[in-house]
């Protein structure tokens, strides 16, 4: 009997194996299936944008002509402003860095999961929805710029979010600080962090007269569309991944002088209103990524799951209008 089962055992194996081998990755056959969408998602959004159809982009250009008349001498930074209602703005264009890293430097991500995992950040980013919410933020700078004349979309007015959070004010674009697609925290020789703007976008930092240190605001933020809702859609993960250093970097630091530092990110600031459905969806989406303790198997059916209901078929809340006031 012995003899007989050592050659059954040894065929068992063999047809394991072989089997075992000719099953391909699972994610990474989820990846082939969706990075076309994705890629597609994308390039619907940049014919959205240039067609006028993405609501808070149409704003953006009614702020800037309304501004421009009193403002002229703001006319670079107000242009500069513009090219958020297009394809040319700095939030579309990392769409499509990411989507062109995960096309063609797939080994830059930790593991096929990370990857798919980016491919549907890139495809809820995309989301026309919800890309109009992004667009709050730059479209409020340029509310804050007029001096109160434009009421600020899908948000409550400075005063009274900085009286509900406890706010510091930090200035004119205040709702920027920390985007990655804008500026970025660069330590200067005494180890402090500070926010630098990039190009145009320094002459905010101009009218506002001073540095805004990384210790100060993450201590004491004012609600910001993508530091409350869409951070993890709208960054890049070595963006996040830098955005964890610096904040693991600072707590270390206020630990060392005996003092507590509490992660800007920790909570959601007060400040937000009639965003839509999507947008709803995409921080509960957030907080259940900061968990992560869900298996992959179970990740990869939530996630094309939340893709395809959430995102696509989710309806938005009804924003105010234009001519409404704070």
């Amino acid at each position: 009997m012995h003899l007989l089962k050592t050659p059954f055992l040894l065929l068992l194996i063999i047809i394991t194996t072989v089997s075992l081998a000719g099953c391909g990755d699972p994610v990474k056959e989820q990846i082939e299936q969706q990075l076309p969408i994705t890629e597609q998602r994308v390039t619907q959004l940049g014919d959205a944008l240039n067609s006028g159809q993405v609501r808070n982009a149409s704003l953006i250009n009614q702020y800037a002509d309304k501004i421009m008349v009193n403002k002229a001498n703001l006319a670079p930074l107000i242009n500069e402003f513009r090219k958020d209602a297009s394809t040319n703005g700095p939030m579309y264009k990392a769409l499509l860095d990411r989507i062109n890293t995960a096309k063609t430097q797939p080994k830059m991500f930790e593991s096929s999961q990370a990857l798919y995992n980016e491919l549907l950040n890139i495809y809820q980013a995309a989301d026309p929805v919800l890309y109009s919410d992004a667009l709050s933020d730059p479209l409020n700078v340029l509310a804050d710029m007029s001096d109160g004349q434009l009421p600020r979309i899908n948000s409550l007015s400075k005063s009274q979010s900085q009286q509900a959070n406890n706010a510091q004010d930090f200035g004119t674009g205040e709702q920027l600080i920390g985007n990655p697609s804008y500026g970025n925290w660069q330590t200067g020789s005494n180890g402090m962090s500070f926010w630098a703007w990039y190009g145009m976008y320094s002459m905010m930092g101009d009218m506002f007269g001073r540095r805004t240190s990384y210790n100060d605001w993450g201590r004491q933020r004012n609600y910001s569309y993508y530091n409350d809702y869409g951070r993890t859609r709208y960054s890049s993960p070595s963006q996040l991944k830098k955005q964890t250093s610096l904040d693991t970097r600072t707590k270390k630091s206020f630990t060392r002088r005996g003092q507590k530092f509490t992660s800007p990110y920790s909570k959601n600031r007060t400040g937000s209103s009639s965003l839509s459905g999507q947008s709803k969806t995409a921080q509960t989406s957030s907080n259940r990524f900061r968990t992560n303790n869900v298996k992959k198997s179970n990740y990869a059916s939530k996630s094309k799951n939340s893709k395809n209901s959430s995102f696509r078929n989710s309806n938005s809340n009804t924003s105010r209008g234009f001519r409404r006031g704070k």
